[in-house]
């Protein structure tokens, strides 16, 4: 029995979110010596078979992933796999599975923005010491890999402002969701679900514990809550969820070819 849900609600119940153990508040006295491989390695992301996903970049994601949501939050997730601890789309040696969409959660890290607890309500930008590709610059001169370092002297490099901003529209972009997913549950239209996937060699897989949008309930739905819906921004999450039911016949495909090899 593959669970979908299981391992993204403990990653999110914990101290932790997914992907990061070791978070730290960039600073250029502690930090000023390290920097950021250049390569690209989601060997970090190969165990995760749930994602979180922000409603701006759904319109792509679908294309490659079936869409659901998990948790009391409903918080809505890519799924990637369908055994526990295993992502389809990344490979031994950390590569991505081109031409499938990387999603934002995964290209943010090792960056994420995180409460500052000598201010609360500010938010700060930290990187996970427990990143591969984080490295200091002074032990590793004769690496491969360009490094990218993150301040020159005390000022911030430009690789470090583009984290920041990539990290500050994630955050804007993860309220925007919260805020749809809300409006879509308070018209009642989640219900959990159950899936039965089957492996082209004959392997039975069941998926539990995750949630989707009743699609009968949502057309049922009277004109003034449907207006509600539109006016607040949540049509397009609602579409790409509906839409991205086809994807289960490529991951399930994606499976097969992955067990075969």
């Amino acid at each position: 029995m593959a669970d979908v849900g299981t391992n993204t609600q403990a990653a999110a119940s914990e101290a932790m979110p997914l992907f990061y153990s070791r978070p730290e508040a960039l600073n250029p006295v502690r930090h000023g010596s390290l920097g950021l491989t250049a390569r690209a390695d989601f060997s970090f992301a190969r165990s995760a078979h749930a994602i979180p996903v922000v409603a701006a970049e759904m319109p792509a994601a679908m294309r490659s992933y079936p869409i659901v949501f998990i948790g009391a939050g409903k918080a809505p997730v890519i799924i990637t796999g369908v055994r526990q601890n295993e992502n389809l789309f990344v490979d031994a040696e950390g590569r991505w599975t081109a031409p499938h969409y990387i999603p934002a959660y995964v290209r943010r890290y090792p960056f994420i923005l995180a409460e500052d607890p000598k201010a609360p309500g500010r938010l700060t930008l930290c990187v996970d010491r427990a990143s591969d590709r984080v490295v200091d610059q002074v032990l590793a001169p004769l690496r491969e890999d360009k490094i990218a370092p993150f301040f020159s002297g005390t000022e911030p490099t430009e690789a470090t402002k583009q984290a920041l901003a990539f990290c500050n529209q994630f955050q804007i972009d993860f309220r925007a969701t919260r805020e749809m997913v809300d409006k879509i549950d308070a018209h009642g239209l989640f219900a959990p679900r159950q899936s039965k996937v089957t492996l082209e060699g004959g392997e039975v897989l069941n998926l539990t514990d995750f949630q989707v949008i009743d699609e009968e309930a949502f057309n049922k739905l009277s004109d003034a809550a449907f207006l509600d819906l539109r006016k607040s921004g949540a049509l397009g999450l609602l579409y790409c969820h509906l839409a991205s039911t086809n994807s289960w016949t490529s991951l399930v495909h994606q499976a097969s070819v992955r067990k075969a090899g």
